[in-house]
């Protein structure tokens, strides 16, 4: 199958912002059900375990590498600082006034930008490389340079060349990662919505598997290097896990007959879909038959059929301005939200430090309150859509809450920083931190998911591809923008 740019833009908007839903068998069993074939397919139980654990383990691997580089912030702090080799702690924030490096804002701006990049390439891309080699080339290279930077935590550098080859591996890896996504939700096409639920489940997780991970390295007990290399050992095992689950796929029965499908039955699977969340809408009180819904809406049913058969007739892609006018205020919430997200997250956050005395808990303060908490929290906010969407495209409240984040910035910034020079620290307790932290990341997850939930209920049933494509474009707009506005911030400190 290849993959057209609008199909595409819809399942990557869900890649980077939806929240996920924890594995399980049950979970599993309900698949087992939800895809078994028509007739001409006999499969164990089994089949359907071992695709779903595939698809679970990939959706991990697409995200390992964003959240172990921003969560070992403060390790390439310390090598950026010229702190020796017994320095190299991954938890101990290295930040200070003289940090030419602004290592934090540039490993964020430069994971960001190829994400706005290739979504802007989806279609070139997609039509001129094979599927496989855009997979399985993507996941090759991401594990040759994560394994340069775990050889790098045992070669003496200079921070200048160090942050050289750190700043392309993370651009070539940030790259690549925009790659596998979007060819990994295009094979999710062809296949039924249950399984895109299970690989969200992995990339929802990714963040906090990255926290403990670090947490896990630095109550090992063994010296900074060592535990600096097992940490960026773990992402290399989670990708070579990825590459034997995406080689497996061709030798599992039931992958095979939907991958090798034709584009016809991803467009079976389309309504499938579509039917699927009408049903799931019922726990949001919204009614799942046609003409409920459409009197949901605020429409006749009679006239709803008419715009539905007129659609059925005019195949002809709707106006992107068109689809625009009707969801820009939607897409202008989403790109504030992470641009709010970002230019704090975790430029400004990961130099917070615990006001207490130095000790095991001032080790652990940035590992736990600013990583594993706002992975845990965010996570939580997404999976709040699950069971209600408050408030509705029709209100002005949305904007609102949207707006009243940007008051998360001078908040952070005047916490606990000791190496700040500009700003006086009106917050030094920790408590102060971790309260901010906590509605700052369960109202990003909320509002982001929210955000995506609502764009294409504001637009016809033949406008939501569209829709799906410039939520894509403002989604990663947002991701940049915050970015570049962390330097600003850093350096108003």
């Amino acid at each position: 199958m290849e993959l057209q740019f609008p199909s595409a833009a819809i399942l990557l908007c869900l890649g980077r912002v939806m929240g996920a839903v924890v594995y399980s068998p049950e979970g599993v069993e309900r698949v087992a059900e939800e895809v078994r074939p028509r007739g001409d397919l006999p499969t164990d139980s089994h089949s359907y375990h071992l695709v779903g654990i595939s698809f679970f383990i990939l959706g991990l691997g697409t995200l390992l590498p964003w959240n172990f580089f921003i969560t070992a912030i403060p390790y390439f702090q310390g090598r950026l600082a010229g702190a020796n080799s017994t320095a190299w702690t991954l938890g101990t924030n290295h930040t200070s006034p003289a940090d030419t490096f602004n290592f934090n804002n540039w490993v964020t701006l430069l994971s960001q930008l190829p994400l706005l990049l290739f979504t802007l390439l989806n279609s070139f891309l997609y039509q001129c490389i094979p599927e496989t080699v855009r997979i399985l080339g993507s996941l090759l290279v991401i594990l040759l340079l994560f394994a340069l930077t775990a050889a790098l935590v045992k070669v003496d550098m200079r921070p200048g060349p160090f942050f050289s080859i750190t700043m392309a591996s993370v651009w070539f890896i940030n790259s690549f990662c925009a790659v596998l996504q979007g060819s990994l939700f295009g094979q999710l096409g062809t296949m039924p919505s249950t399984y895109s639920t299970l690989f969200l489940s992995g990339q929802g997780l990714a963040g906090i598997f990255a926290a403990l991970a670090m947490l896990l390295s630095m109550a090992s007990g063994v010296d900074a290097q060592t535990s600096a290399l097992v940490y960026f050992i773990t992402p290399c095992v989670g990708i070579f896990v990825s590459i034997m689950c995406y080689l497996s796929l061709p030798y599992m029965e039931l992958a095979r007959y939907y991958l090798a499908k034709k584009p016809s039955l991803a467009q079976g699977q389309e309504l499938e879909t579509k039917a699927e969340l009408l049903q799931s809408d019922e726990k949001n009180g919204i009614p799942n038959s046609p003409q409920k819904a459409a009197l949901t809406l605020g429409l006749d049913p009679e006239k709803e059929l008419e715009v539905e058969t007129e659609e059925a007739q005019q195949p002809g892609k709707p106006s992107v301005f068109t689809v625009f006018r009707k969801i820009w205020l939607t897409a202008l919430c989403l790109v504030l939200v992470f641009t709010v997200t970002l230019s704090v997250f975790p430029a400004i956050t990961a130099m917070v430090t615990s006001s207490t005395s130095p000790g095991k808990w001032s080790q652990f303060f940035n590992p736990i309150c600013c990583f594993l908490l706002f992975n845990i929290m965010d996570w939580l906010g997404r999976s709040l859509t699950s069971y209600f969407l408050w408030p509705d495209q029709d209100s002005r409240l949305l904007p609102l809450l949207v707006c009243l984040r940007v008051l998360f910035i001078p908040l952070f910034m005047l916490c606990h920083v000791p190496e700040k020079s500009r700003l006086p620290i009106l917050f030094p307790q920790d408590a102060y931190f971790i309260t901010f932290m906590l509605l700052f990341a369960i109202s990003n997850g909320y509002l982001v998911s929210l955000t995506m939930c609502l764009a294409p209920r504001q637009v016809l049933p033949h406008e939501r591809e569209v829709a799906g494509a410039l939520m894509t474009f403002f989604l990663a707009l947002g991701l940049s923008c915050g970015a570049s506005l962390s330097f600003l911030f850093k350096a108003l400190l």
